[in-house]
């Protein structure tokens, strides 16, 4: 059997071959199983809580809330399938557990605020309650699509919000009358405060009008007596001034007059005096003329001296000039070949030295490479010793010729020394089985073996021994 849902309904389908249930929107039912259809439309509930606040004060809190399953949580569907689908969402079933979660959260919320907190707080109230329900919700699968909590109203017997009311409109009365008589007695305070301003101002410009009348009739006489005396002053410069011009006049005509006759002389010893300069210049020019006239022929002759010894010293300081430039070119062409041989010697040295240096490179990497060789080569040896170094150690010297060397140092050192080689009896073999005898036998072959010993001394070395000790026989006879 084929079933198809609505588009706000789920199929909730057991039975063979589910384990716990299967939500689905169309399906086919087997033989076997069963199903059941559940709509997932919020709905509308409509309470009345009667809460209690911290103060004892009891109230009742309108609310609606729209509730419904949780749709895009497959957790939630699988829990309001379980719990809640075989109900009807409009049952008193439904209803009374919405109900009571709702209540219940409220009145705990409610009991820890004031009343004055709960009125000027509804909204945060409102969400209190609405994160509080909806964590409760949460366990049966379905979500608060809408909360609204209306205004709070009084329970009866207990008229909180009317005394409130009421208290707040005789507030706002009283408010007004004092509002009323404040403002009347700024209107009358105001009047007077104008009417005492309008009569000062009155005043006051009375008073400046005086003052300024008789200000200015007082500058106007000042005024008066300033013009006259100024006019008589004027007079009397005027006076004093005619009088002054009338003597300076008389003055320069006395002057005027004196300077005309000084003119006169002057001007007839100007002419005498004129005249005589003109004679003096003239015999002057004469001799000027007669004194330049030598001049110039001293003067020709001088110069000409003078270019002639200058021409000589310019060609003396030409040949020296080209004298010195040559001198100079020698020099650096020798400073230059010098440098060419300097540098020519230093990169044959620097060639040599890395000739030498990739010499000594290489033979050091020979002697590194030689050393490894001879290193891996004693280790093998050593291995194939089984580990014994004296064993290794004697391969070296025999395979190395070491003994032979020996051997001839030995021998030369031996060269020459014409050793000398002296047979001493001590005159037969003295018996004694006494422990004393046996003693005194060693001390006397310890002093038979000493005339030996000495004269091959005295043989090798030319030594004698001290006179204390004794003295050599002069013949080679054995004693």
């Amino acid at each position: 059997m084929y079933r198809v849902a609505s588009p706000s309904e789920y199929l909730v389908i057991t039975g063979i071959g589910i384990d716990d249930i299967k939500l689905a929107k169309k399906a086919w039912i087997l033989p076997g199983q069963s199903y059941i259809i559940f709509d997932m439309s919020p709905v509308n509930y409509t309470f009345e809580v009667q809460a209690m606040s911290s103060e004892k004060l009891p109230f009742m809190l309108p609310a609606v809330f729209t509730i419904g399953p949780r749709i895009d949580d497959t957790a939630s569907l699988h829990k309001y399938a379980k719990l809640i689908s075989r109900h009807d969402k409009l049952s008193s079933h439904v209803k009374e557990l919405v109900q009571g979660i709702i209540e219940g959260e409220t009145r705990v919320l409610a009991a820890s605020m004031t009343m004055e907190e709960v009125f000027k707080g509804t909204k945060e109230f409102k969400q209190e309650v609405f994160e509080k329900v909806q964590l409760e919700l949460n366990q049966f699968g379905l979500l608060i699509y809408n909360a609204n909590v209306k205004q709070l109203v009084d329970v009866p017997g207990h008229e909180y919000f009317s005394y409130l009311g009421q208290k707040t409109q005789m507030e706002a009365a009283n408010q007004a009358k004092v509002d009323v008589a404040e403002a009347r007695k700024k209107g009358e305070i105001g009047s007077k405060e104008r009417e005492g301003l309008t009569l000062q101002n009155a005043a006051k410009i009375d008073a400046e009008t005086k003052i300024y009348a008789t200000k200015r009739e007082g500058e106007g006489k000042m005024a008066e007596i300033k013009v006259k005396a100024e006019v008589k002053v004027y007079e009397n410069v005027r006076e004093a001034e005619v009088a002054e011009a009338n003597a300076e006049l008389a003055k320069k005509k006395a002057g005027w007059a004196k300077e005309a006759q000084v003119a006169e002389v002057e001007a007839a010893k100007a002419v005498a005096l004129r005249d005589a300069e003109l004679q003096t210049q003239v015999e002057r020019m004469n001799a000027l003329t007669r004194t330049e006239k030598l001049k110039a022929e001293f003067l020709s002759k001088a110069s000409v001296e003078y270019e002639t010894k200058v021409q000589e010293a310019n060609w003396d300081l030409y040949n020296k000039q080209k004298a010195a430039e040559a001198i100079l070119y020698q020099r650096e062409k020798e400073a230059e070949a010098q440098k060419a041989i300097a540098e020519a010697e230093f990169y044959a040295r620097q060639q040599v030295a890395d000739g030498e240096f990739y010499a000594k490179k290489k033979e050091a990497e020979g002697l590194i490479a030689l050393g490894q060789a001879q290193g891996a080569y004693l280790r093998n040896l050593l291995d194939a010793v089984g580990g014994n170094y004296a064993a290794m150690r004697d391969f070296m010297m025999i395979n190395n010729g070491m003994f032979q060397e020996i051997a001839k140092i030995n021998a030369e050192a031996v060269r020459g020394l014409q050793p000398k080689i002296s047979i001493w009896t001590n005159g037969g073999v003295e018996g004694g089985d006494g422990g004393s005898n046996g003693a005194m036998k060693e001390v006397a072959g310890v002093y038979k073996m000493l005339p030996p010993l000495f004269k091959t001394v005295h043989e090798q070395t030319g030594i004698l021994p001290p006179a204390w000790m004794g003295t050599l026989p002069n013949s080679g006879s054995n004693n």
